[in-house]
Order: C-alpha cells, then sequence, then structure tokens
C-alpha cells in the first residue's frame, strides 16, 4: 500500500441525480473511508461529454485525486456519455479493470455484458467507470478495490 491514503473524486454522471439523491457515490464515500482512503471531492454532472471530461480533468490536475471515480451513465442509453468523456480526458486505457469490473458482475446478473464501462489513466490518475446504481456500484466496486493499492503505486513510479 502506497505512503499515504489513496485519494479519490467521486463524479457522477446524472441528468436526474442530485448530491442528496446520489445513494451510488454515497455508498462510494463510505465504502472508501471503510479503507481508510479519503474521498476529496464528490460532484454531481449533467451527461454531457464535455462537463463529464472536464470534471475528471479538474479532479486529476487540479485537486491531485490518485483515482476518480465515475457513477453512472455507461450503459446503452443515448444519453450515456460517460465512456466517451472518460476517452477525451485520459491518455491510456488499463482495460483488465474494466473488463475485472464485467466479469465479476456477471456472476451476478447478465446485464453486466451491457456495461461500456471504461478504466483509463490520465497522467498519475485512475479513472474507472462505475455503473449508476448503488447496488452495481457496490458490486463493481468489490471486484476492484483489491488491486487499486497497487495500481497508485505503479503509476506514481514504484515496481511490479
Amino acid at each position: 500500500m502506497p505512503d499515504k491514503p489513496i485519494r479519490f473524486a467521486i463524479v457522477t454522471c446524472s441528468d436526474t441525480r442530485d448530491i442528496g439523491s446520489d445513494t451510488a457515490g454515497a455508498a462510494l464515500e463510505a465504502l472508501i473511508a471503510e479503507k481508510g482512503w479519503e474521498c476529496l471531492r464528490h460532484v454531481v454532472v449533467k451527461d454531457e461529454r464535455a462537463a463529464i471530461a472536464a470534471t475528471i480533468a479538474q479532479a486529476a490536475d487540479e485537486l491531485g485525486a490518485d483515482v476518480v471515480l465515475t457513477c453512472g451513465g455507461s450503459g446503452l442509453s443515448l444519453r450515456d456519455v460517460t465512456p466517451e468523456a472518460t476517452q477525451d480526458a485520459c491518455e491510456r486505457n488499463v482495460p483488465g479493470i474494466a473488463e475485472a469490473m464485467r466479469a465479476h458482475s456477471l456472476a451476478i446478473t447478465p446485464n453486466a455484458m451491457l456495461s461500456r464501462a471504461l478504466c483509463m489513466q490520465r497522467g498519475r490518475t485512475l479513472v474507472v467507470n462505475l455503473p449508476g446504481s448503488e447496488k452495481a456500484a457496490r458490486e463493481n466496486w468489490d471486484g476492484i478495490a483489491g488491486v487499486l493499492s497497487h495500481a497508485v503505486s505503479m503509476m506514481a513510479g514504484g515496481g511490479h
């Protein structure tokens, strides 16, 4: 584990939720705290590609988040643009994490195969697209939380 707690930002992407009704984001805040990690910011942005990309970039570049978790916007609705916004904001694909989330979720529901979620890297920040429902966000978190310390350490220059 890194010497300091992992710093997170949560970006919920939704036209219908606000911070008070974002149960998935609130659940992720609690799960982050359970690990002794830190949530620097939790915001809700509209399902607008440019706004989501800008918020991801700000969390990485200005806040210095090690990990940005997005919630929502990774399904098949025409308003779901979080994966595209993540591509706009990031340089490198980290497909194994997204694949692991889908594999973990497929053991629970066949609907997991409908996810377009990505995991990408912006500089030394990992960006992970999680589902917008609290239940699915928790399930996906359970599938990946164990590798986040090592990922953050590697991005900071640590060895394999």
